[in-house]
């Protein structure tokens, strides 16, 4: 239990309102009409402020008034729904992200009970039709024979019928129409008539279903547990020269963490000694270890190899990558897909329709049919009877099918098991509604320094003009970039220190000239550093600016050209290096050009098989959206194999780009590096950030994050939101087609009270079930054979 400290207020009285925040384990909530009865039990509790049920998880968070209400009432409230909440005050934290523990389902009370109850309807049925001669009155009720047995179907109704027909119980009271309620009725009035066989049969049957159900659901809790037992509960931590082992969550930010070979590492941070090679698969999903040596970051979660670290912690444990990616996967569920959102709706007619429909069944046709009717229909026909007991136990029938249970769990499994996938696959999906989007996108935008390329820059080529020295180049371009943050700037200045070109000249008013380069006063006089584009705009005519052709790089530019105007810099070196890929500075005043600095970005190893794979599995149109120059983009769109790019774009002009697509081709991804791509990301229907491990903001704003930098994984989440799309639609109109050739069965007495339990109930919520578990089991390697 926690403060919230966001939520203290004024009462109506004008004093101080003190709330807290339990989240309870209830393990047995596990469908949204399970949810609901909850939130209606809670909603009656004055004092309860605000409720977050997530059956798919089993908790429930609660915000209340502690002055007005204990956390003992609202424990009280969910048991008067009928759901027990376990292990008591362990379950009752707000400090982290948890899920219900796992359940002893064979075995629990309502198991045996079950158990019990079959082994009873066995006995029945062996006396009823097989030992007919042993199967003796013993009593007599209401003047009405009791055989051996009856007694033995009466015992298995109340032992396995008892949990039913409490839960509808608690569901009469809280007004909920679900199918506790619809199942309690219908054993009841069978047993009320006389129809034990058929009483029993449900009772036993329908535990079973819930049994498996829960089985069920237990198995889809499993994937967040597994995620949430990766990063281990303790640290060896080095204070006043010793080492203690704490708890993870008592290790403070600065202090220094020592891991051993083949150990978890507990919490984020930074190497400061020693080096090992480290599994980082719970956070990035990548196969290979990735080499840490001091300066590099590790994440909670990840395995060293061989080797021994020691790394000064950067976050809490609270606060790690992997607790964020752990909350972000259960803050998803509560993000409802649009297919969700329509069963949601769907099912609230349904039910009422169906139990009315059961209703008008055992009512109408007994009062409306004397001595049987004929109905010809295609050439067949059938003939009905009016007989009260058997419209009677049509209607129960009826009223099995109008459970939805198979229904309304059909979309939510799905997407918990899309995206718990996901993250164990170093995807991190931050809601149902964006892996349901993910799967319908028509166009894909990629943006290309960091996607498609590592965003790795480095100097390649210095060339003079002018009578300046490449020395001089290099000079002038560190001290502009010095007080740049682009990557630009880093690959300018690291070349400048590997060529030791001496002190750098002091800088003054300095000025970021967005989208096309910077410009400073260097000794006195304004210098500038950006693009072509930059100095064609300061009067520059760079056809007629020609390169010095008296040795140097800038000499072998020229000699490989064959025209007289060769050597100019427009139809020489900046062709030259635009038709390599690479990415091009001038350096200059208002009236002098000093030179050209060329810089590449390696392209990234899978890139290319990303785009096809894209194209293969049916996406319509890629693209490179960069504000590089048209030359480099040109190349680098060659390479990969994308539909189109677009260069020289500004931020702003990645947004009109977005824009352009989405009225082209319909629904847009983005692909970019969740920082300088925001805007675009935000405004694309679907933004996907590459290479999030570890940055706060990519995590934040983007609404799917990549969280290592594997291009090929974008294929990968393609294919996994495509087919989870496919599964909720298999699992939704295959549970509504099994249910309505059950109920047209039922007129006709093709379906009885079993087989719609065994079929339209367990049957279908099994299916649901299995057919969502598929996602969980597909991985990039299966689909690309990295």
């Amino acid at each position: 239990m926690t403060e919230n400290p966001d939520a203290a207020g004024q009462t109506g009285g004008g004093g101080q309102r003190r709330e807290l925040t339990a989240r309870l384990a209830v393990p047995e909530m596990d469908c949204p009409s399970c949810a609901q009865k909850v939130d209606r039990s809670l909603q009656r509790v004055d004092g309860v402020v605000d409720a977050t049920l997530q059956p798919t998880t089993g908790t429930a968070t609660v915000t209340y008034d502690s002055d007005r209400v204990a956390e003992a009432d609202v424990v009280r409230a969910i048991e008067n729904a009928g759901y027990e909440v376990v292990g008591g005050d362990d379950a009752s934290s707000d400090a982290g992200p948890e899920v219900a523990p796992p359940s002893e389902i064979w075995t629990s009370p309502r198991a045996l009970k079950t158990w019990t109850g079959a082994v009873l309807v066995v006995l029945g049925l062996l006396f009823e039709f097989v030992l007919t001669g042993q199967n003796v009155s013993v009593a007599t009720v209401l003047d009405y024979p009791l055989h051996l047995a009856d007694v033995l179907f009466l015992g298995a109704t109340a032992v396995s019928g008892y949990p039913v027909v409490r839960g509808g119980y608690y569901s009469a009271r809280n007004l909920s129409l679900d199918i506790d309620l619809l199942m309690g009725t219908a054993i009841i009035a069978a047993t009320g008539i006389g129809y034990f066989v058929e009483a029993a049969t449900l009772a036993v049957l329908f535990s079973i279903a819930e049994l498996l159900e829960d089985y069920a659901m237990d198995r889809a809790r499993d994937s967040l547990r597994e995620l949430m037992e990766l990063s281990p509960d303790e640290a060896t931590v080095r204070r006043d020269g010793d080492e203690v082992t704490v708890p993870a969550d008592e290790v403070e930010v600065g202090e220094t963490v020592v891991v051993r070979p083949g150990e978890e590492i507990p919490l984020d941070g930074t190497v400061v000694e020693g080096g090992s090679a480290v599994d980082e698969s719970p956070i990035t999903g990548e196969s290979v270890p990735v080499d840490k040596t001091v300066g590099d970051e590790v994440y909670a979660g990840s395995i060293t190899e061989e080797g021994y670290l020691e790394f000064e912690v950067t976050a809490p444990a609270s606060e790690s990558t992997l607790s964020q990616v752990i909350e972000m996967v259960q803050g998803a569920q509560e993000k409802k897909t649009e297919k969700e959102q329509f069963v949601d709706r769907f099912a609230g007619y349904y039910t009422p329709t169906v139990v009315v429909l059961a209703l008008l069944t055992a009512a109408l046709p007994p009062l409306l049919i004397s001595g049987g009717a004929t109905v010809s229909l295609a050439g067949l026909s059938h003939t009905f009877t009016g007989s009260w007991q058997t419209w009677f136990i049509r209607g129960l029938t009826l009223l099995v099918i109008a459970c939805p249970c198979a229904f309304v769990i059909s979309t939510p499994v799905s997407v918990v098991s899309g995206i718990t996938s996901a993250a164990r696959n170093g995807v991190l999906v931050k809601g149902g509604n964006h892996l349901e989007a993910m799967g319908d996108v028509d166009a894909i935008a990629l943006d290309k320094t960091g996607t498609l390329t590592k965003g790795e820059l480095a100097v390649t080529d210095v060339v003079a003009l002018d009578g300046a020295s490449d020395e001089e180049v290099l000079r002038y371009a560190a001290a502009l970039e010095r007080r740049s943050e682009h990557p630009i700037a880093q690959a300018v200045l690291a070349r400048a220190e590997d060529e030791d070109v001496g002190d750098l000249p002091p800088v003054e008013t300095f000025e970021s000239i967005t989208g096309k380069g910077i410009r400073a006063a260097v000794d006195g006089e304004t210098y500038y550093a950006g693009k072509p584009a930059l100095f064609e705009e300061l009067g520059f005519d760079l056809s007629h600016a020609h390169l010095r052709t008296d040795g140097g790089a800038a000499a072998e530019v020229a000699d490989e050209c064959e025209r007289e105007d060769c050597a100019d810099i427009e139809s020489g070196a900046l062709s030259r290096f635009e038709a390599e890929g690479k990415t091009v500075v001038l350096v200059g005043t208002d009236t002098e050009l000093v030179g050209i600095v060329a810089i590449a970005d390696e392209v990234r190893a899978g890139a290319e098989r990303a785009v096809e794979r894209l194209h293969d599995l049916g996406v319509a149109h890629v693209v490179m959206l960069t504000g590089d120059n048209e030359g480099t983009a040109r190349a680098i769109a060659e390479r990969v194999g994308v539909d189109e790019y677009r260069a020289e774009l500004l931020p702003d002009e990645k947004v009109d780009a977005v824009e352009a697509l989405q009225a082209e081709y319909g629904e847009v991804a983005m692909v970019g590096d969740g920082i300088n791509d925001a805007p675009a990301l935000a405004t694309a229907d679907v933004g996907v950030a590459m290479g999030a491990a570890g940055t706060d903001t990519a995590l934040e704003t983007a609404d799917i994050a990549l969280m290592g930098d594997d291009i090929g994984k974008l294929p990968y989440l393609y294919a996994l939101s495509h087919k989870a799309n496919g599964v909720i639609r298999q699992n939704i109109w295959g549970s509504l087609g099994v249910k309505a050739l059950l109920a047209l069965g039922v007129p006709l007495g093709l379906v009885s009270v079993a087989l719609a339990v065994v079929v339209g109930d367990m049957g279908m919520s099994l299916g649901v079930t299995g057919n969502a578990m598929r996602l969980s089991r597909m991985k990039p390697d299966r689909l690309f054979g990295a």
